[in-house]
């Protein structure tokens, strides 16, 4: 969902209206009193759902009528890339929030998740230190609190921290039955002037050393503000999501071609794939993607890549053209 979308459904009222009470508190007795210093008041909002319910476009709406200059609204891929190279400069987590947080009473993460279990203790910390200072947080998430970093054999090592979360956030569902995505119209801007086009064809293209900083490079062809890169040259290789962002930095207009099927892929491949849809959307940047298969028959059949269904329904929105032909023997 985009935050333009004026009208809200039944389910995006009811989240809409929680946060106005958030809103109005604050409002009342000034942010920084801090909401959840109230025994009968939490300090934030907690709003989960399926993807395309409308989270984020409620959460901007909010963070834009909130009475306070003091806040700062972040995509979590971008401010935990962030936390990891202030914490390496800084040498604390602490030190780091608040280089990155500065003097914010309110802060809102959109797309809080977390899937892997180095990154789980990081964030543990970054809540505790969060909990423990005197900012409200509203996030948006695709998981409930209890199915935080699902994967069975590290779950329980997060059950202190989604008890935290539990006892400091409200937890708001919103999950309607429409994906807004699957709606939105054909615009010539941003992530929505892609395409995704449909072959079996390959798609050679020249590939030159590409910069990801620290003496790392990808295989791309770049001209000006455009990049063009083989999945198998950007998500077959130890890339992160910090790197996607980095090369965000400098290309506004991504094209990736040769995407196979994900079920034929090893899962590290699909979750970067997950994470660069994610940075691109995030970042409004123009994609066209080149596979053999729509985005929903693309990425089925993949069992435990967190995330997966929010890659399929971004992928969805975007204008489908071309027709499967069949690869020269």
């Amino acid at each position: 969902m985009r935050p333009d979308v004026v009208v809200f459904d039944t389910a995006q009222t009811a989240a809409a209206n929680a946060l106005a009470q958030l809103f109005e508190h604050g409002h009342r007795r000034g942010w920084a009193t801090r909401i959840g210093h109230s025994r009968t008041r939490r300090s934030g909002i907690y709003l989960h759902g399926r993807p395309g319910r409308g989270k984020t476009m409620v959460m901007d709406r909010f963070f834009a009528d909130a009475a306070t200059k003091r806040k700062r609204r972040f995509h979590f891929h971008s401010f935990f890339a962030a936390l990891h190279t202030a914490t390496h400069t800084l040498g604390s987590i602490e030190r780091a929030i608040d280089d990155l947080l500065g003097d914010a009473e309110l802060v809102c993460f959109d797309e809080f998740h977390v899937t892997d279990i180095g990154d789980a203790m990081l964030i543990a910390r970054l809540l505790d230190t969060f909990f423990a200072g005197r900012r409200t947080l509203v996030v948006t998430s695709n998981y409930r609190p209890q199915d935080l970093l699902p994967n069975p054999l590290f779950h329980d090592h997060f059950l202190p921290t989604i008890a935290q979360i539990l006892a400091n956030l409200e937890v708001v569902t919103l999950d309607g039955p429409v994906d807004y995505r699957t709606r939105t119209p054909v615009r010539d801007t941003g992530f929505l002037a892609g395409r995704y086009v449909l072959t079996t064809a390959d798609h050679p293209a020249k590939a030159d050393p590409v910069d990801l900083g620290n003496g790392r490079t990808i295989r791309a062809h770049t001209a000006g503000p455009t990049i063009t890169v083989d999945f198998h040259h950007l998500c077959a290789v130890a890339t992160s999501a910090a790197d996607y962002l980095h090369l965000t930095q400098r290309y506004h207009h991504w094209t990736l071609r040769n995407v196979p099927p994900l079920r034929e892929v090893p899962p590290d491949w699909s979750m970067r794939l997950v994470n660069l849809i994610d940075v691109l959307y995030d970042a409004d940047l123009a994609l066209t993607i080149y596979a053999p298969e729509p985005a929903p028959e693309l990425t089925a059949g993949v069992p435990a890549i967190p995330d997966l269904a929010r890659t399929a329904s971004r992928l969805g929105e975007l204008p489908l053209t071309g027709a499967a032909t069949v690869r020269p023997a």
